[in-house]
């Protein structure tokens, strides 16, 4: 096993954690998590449309499109939100102007989709004028959202590099310097995107829907789909590497865009088609944090280990709430020969037990990103539209990840009940 944790420490990582650092993907990831709050507060409004209560989702029934408005105003327009975030960020990255990055972005990837004009559709007394079709705009458009930023930043940098900017005396405030900066690109960019979109006529959406579907079908319905991300995660999450960060921001697009359609067919009454979002880890597998770390806290709080103890005890709280780096780095658990298997074997059981359940319909499918914070058999009852038998799945993961932990941890709390004593010993002599 330390043979085996070894090649993963010098072989596998070091490509893996280079990969975590790639600006591209950072800027990925950070462009989401700046949306997140939104979509959070937009996920609470689709619960409020669709409460759990039949009696209660019969009195909000007619109120139910007005209350839908903030969520088609956030959740629904993610990608947008997020494309800003993005550019943002890889413009910071490459030292540049982040506003400008953020908004060449975002207008990048509004010029991929074609404004519709209503008023010959409509009587003349109600017109609407020029609208902005939002399918493309949630999560359906993230995609669409990291090739804006790559147009955009890149092209921003290019200009910038080679001197091809409007330089303003040094008289003029540094925010209007920045804004003259920025119109060649924006001029060039935009440009080009109307060619490509008008002229040509190509739909870059579809074009990169066609391209990730297969990946999409992969990583929404079937097991590996769900089982291989886990895996890596695990792996990386041993070698002290924020798996979540490398492995999740190549499948965070695929699973919002996926979490996308499921909440639009709640929105809509209809069946939801994707089994995997990205809830369906946070509630059910990684529970108390990654590596279903919440039995391990549960059985420290209870050894005979001083240490251990003392770690479990103050591990417990963060714990419930989805915060592990107490255990991970408290016990640890990076590069431990002993607690390896349990720490990769628990998820991998986890993600199999939820995925038979919602494989067989046993739990209503998740449609809503609750906040990550709230302790897993709440967030698992208000993401799959308050279904008890969420509950039911959650608790029975932690039972199983107390019952895989607990050989392992007793093995390794005799360890360390030698090595107290032997403190001990020393100590006295």
């Amino acid at each position: 096993m330390e043979t085996f944790l070894q090649w993963i420490d010098s072989k596998l990582m070091p490509p893996l954690a280079r990969l975590s650092e790639v600006r591209h993907l950072r800027a990925i990831r950070d462009g989401i998590i700046s949306a997140l709050p939104l979509i959070l507060v937009g996920a609470f409004f689709l619960i409020i449309a669709n409460p759990p209560i039949p009696g209660l989702a019969k009195m909000v029934e007619p109120y139910t499109n007005d209350i839908l408005i903030p969520f088609r105003l956030t959740l629904g327009l993610m990608a947008l939100y997020a494309s800003f975030g993005m550019g943002y960020s890889l413009a910071r990255s490459y030292k540049l102007d982040g506003i400008s990055g953020g908004m060449l972005t975002m207008v990048t990837f509004i010029m991929a989709t074609i404004p519709v004009n209503l008023d010959d559709k409509l009587p003349k007394d109600q017109p609407l004028g020029w609208l902005l079709p939002m399918e493309n705009l949630g999560g359906s458009g993230l995609f669409m959202s990291i090739l804006a930023m790559l147009i955009a930043v890149e092209s921003l940098r290019f200009f910038k590099k080679h001197r091809i900017t409007l330089k303003m005396p040094d008289s003029v405030p540094s925010s209007v310097s920045r804004s003259f900066e920025a119109l060649i690109p924006a001029a060039f960019i935009i440009v080009v995107m109307w060619v490509i979109r008008v002229w040509l006529g190509i739909d870059l959406n579809e074009v990169l829907h066609a391209i990730f579907k297969p990946l999409a079908a992969f990583a929404g319905n079937s097991y590996l789909g769900a089982l291989v991300p886990v895996i890596f995660i695990m792996l990386l999450w041993s070698a002290g590497i924020h798996g979540d960060a490398v492995v999740g921001t190549v499948f965070q697009p695929i699973w919002f865009a996926l979490l996308d359609q499921n909440a639009a067919a709640a929105a809509a009454g209809k069946a939801l088609p994707n089994l995997i979002v990205e809830p369906f880890f946070q509630w059910f597998v990684w529970i108390g944090g990654s590596g279903t770390s919440i039995g391990l806290a549960i059985l420290m709080c209870f050894s005979k280990s001083s240490y251990l103890k003392k770690v479990g005890r103050f591990s417990i709280v963060p714990g419930i709430f989805n915060i592990n780096e107490p255990i991970v780095f408290g016990v640890p658990m990076v590069m431990n020969p002993l607690m390896f298997i349990p720490f990769v074997l628990v998820p991998i059981v986890c993600t199999t037990t939820t995925y038979i359940a919602f494989s067989l319909d046993l739990i209503n499918r998740v449609a809503t990103i609750p906040p990550w914070t709230l302790p897993a058999p709440i967030g698992a009852y208000l993401a799959t539209g308050g279904d008890w038998r969420a509950i039911v799945l959650c608790l029975v993961n932690i039972c199983l990840s107390v019952l895989i932990y607990y050989p392992f941890f007793k093995v390794f709390e005799k360890r360390m009940l030698k090595e107290e004593k032997g403190e001990l010993a020393q100590s006295a002599s």
